[in-house]
This record gives structure tokens, C-alpha cells and sequence, in this order.
């Protein structure tokens, strides 16, 4: 039988990514000593990869597909495909940063003050690319983790991933540029995707996984108006297309309306569509969409 190997990156992304995969539609068990979850697709076999290895896994075939940040896509200069952009991280909907950082009373104030500089990182390749964009020479040497700690004591300087800027804040550092942004991405062999069945699975698996993630945000409303005020209700709702509109009976003056909206804009709608005569408003959240 086929089947598809999926890398799915283990460590701060991971719960994250199985709970979109099992909005998804896909049931992933996984133990903290097995490399090897399960999965509900008996076409599709998974392996649990830190996410700083998976494109080079996924460029030399030992995957077929993977789920990892564009930033160690970037780092390794991974000859892949990309098939989705996945913007989700570890806290919430949005890409990461890497940044520049140094300790709050440094004297380095601008990029070009890290000249002759030591600068620890986890992301080697990202750090060089970036001083040299700037014309900088630096001493870059490799973090094993814990990299925050290190300065000012080790280094003069950091480049660390970051969503908010809390645990740099937390221990005195403050942000000096910004290096590059990452979402998460969906990547695939090039060969794999050479496949016809591969190539099919993978396409399924990136709808799924987009429509689960597009639904993140987005919730149904549902309600009914009065047929005076359909227009004014129908113009009022956002919807991928146009709202869904039935009467309730072949003699009822009234109208049964659905929509699809940004979740973040109900607390507005609701009110208004109160005021315009709407009943019966239903709030329902949601698993997929796929326009």
C-alpha cells in the first residue's frame, strides 16, 4: 500500500500543529518517548522531527511532506517545495520574528555598532545572512539553547526567535532590529511531488490543513429577519460570497439568513442585527473552511 510520510515537528510547535491537524480531520497520538505518533489515515505515516531538521529530511526524500518554519527552510537552504503558508505559531495566529537583541543598558544602539561584536544564535546561517546584508563583520558562534542567559556575560549579543518579546524582556534584553519573519510552512520532496498519488495526498492534506486553519478565525452566524429588513440584514453581513438566504414557509414574511464572518467582528454585528429586527441569532463555531 502507498503511503505518504509526514514529518510533523516535535517540541514548542508540536501541540499546536496537532490540534490543527485534528481540526483537520486527522486523530495523531503521539508518546514523549515515541519518534512515531499514529494517525487515523492508514495512506499517511507520521514522524515526530525536530522542526530545525525537517526540510533537510524532506529534501533528501526520508519525507515525503513537513510541517516547519520558513526560517529553518531558510537556515538550511533546503532545495524543496513549498505547497502551503500555515500561519500559525506556539501562542497564537501570527508568524515569528528573529531578532537582534542586546541588554538594555548596551551601547550597541544601532546595526552597525555589532561590528567586531560576539553574537550567540541558534540560527547560525540566518545571523551571517543578516550581518552581511548590513556590511557587518561579527564573531557568530552556535547556542545550544538557553541563549538569553548568555549575554552580557558570554556574548554581546543574541539573534533569537521570538512572538512576543516577553522572555526577552524578562531577562533585560531589548530588541535592536529585526532579522527576519517566519510562518509556517508546508513542504514537500520535489520528487514526491513528481508522483501523481503523492502529489494528489499532498494537495488533500494542504486543503484540509488550510481550511482547518481558516476556520480558526471565522465563525457561522445564523439567524432570522423579517422580510422588510432582509435587504438591510443581507447588506449588513460580511460572507465569503453572499450570505445564505431561505424563506422559513412559502407564506411566512420572514427569512432564515446564514453567513460565515470574522469571529473578532460578531460583538459589533450582533447589536446591529438586533436593531434591524433579527431574531434567533445563533453563533456557531467551525472546524473547516474552504472557499
Amino acid at each position: 500500500m502507498a503511503q505518504l510520510v509526514l514529518g510533523l515537528p516535535k517540541g514548542s510547535l508540536q501541540e499546536a500543529t496537532v490540534t490543527l491537524m485534528q481540526k483537520a480531520g486527522y486523530r495523531i497520538r503521539a508518546s514523549d518517548r515515541s519518534y512515531v505518533p499514529t494517525i487515523d489515515d492508514e495512506e499517511i505515516a507520521c514522524r515526530l522531527i525536530r522542526a530545525q531538521e525537517i526540510s533537510r529530511y524532506v529534501e533528501m526524500g526520508a519525507l515525503d511532506v513537513g510541517i516547519t518554519g520558513y526560517d529553518w527552510v531558510f537556515e538550511n537552504g533546503s532545495d524543496v517545495e513549498e505547497v502551503a503558508e500555515l500561519i500559525y505559531a506556539k501562542q497564537g495566529l501570527r508568524p515569528v520574528r528573529w531578532v537582534v537583541a542586546v541588554p538594555q543598558d548596551s551601547d550597541i544602539r544601532k546595526p552597525g555598532d555589532l561590528q567586531g561584536r560576539r553574537i550567540a544564535t541558534e540560527a547560525v546561517g540566518i545571523a551571517r545572512a543578516y550581518l552581511e546584508r548590513h556590511g557587518i563583520e561579527a564573531k557568530v558562534e552556535f547556542s545550544w539553547g538557553a541563549t538569553e542567559v548568555k549575554c552580557p556575560e558570554l556574548v554581546d549579543a543574541i539573534v533569537d526567535i521570538t512572538e512576543t518579546g516577553s522572555s526577552l524582556r524578562a531577562n533585560g534584553l531589548r530588541v535592536l532590529d529585526e532579522v527576519i519573519q517566519s510562518t509556517t510552512r508546508l513542504i514537500a520532496n520535489k520528487a514526491a511531488m513528481r508522483d501523481p498519488w503523492k502529489r494528489e495526498k499532498i494537495a488533500q492534506l494542504a486543503v484540509l490543513i488550510q481550511g482547518a486553519l481558516t476556520a480558526e478565525t471565522r465563525v457561522l452566524l445564523k439567524l432570522n429577519t423579517p422580510e422588510a429588513r432582509l435587504d438591510e440584514v443581507t447588506a449588513l453581513l460580511p460572507a465569503l460570497h453572499a450570505p445564505t438566504v431561505n424563506r422559513l414557509s412559502s407564506s411566512d414574511p420572514w427569512f432564515s439568513v446564514e453567513s460565515v464572518v470574522e469571529e473578532r467582528q460578531v460583538r459589533d454585528l450582533i447589536p446591529r442585527l438586533k436593531a434591524l429586527g433579527a431574531e434567533g441569532i445563533v453563533e456557531l463555531p467551525l472546524n473547516k473552511v474552504v472557499p
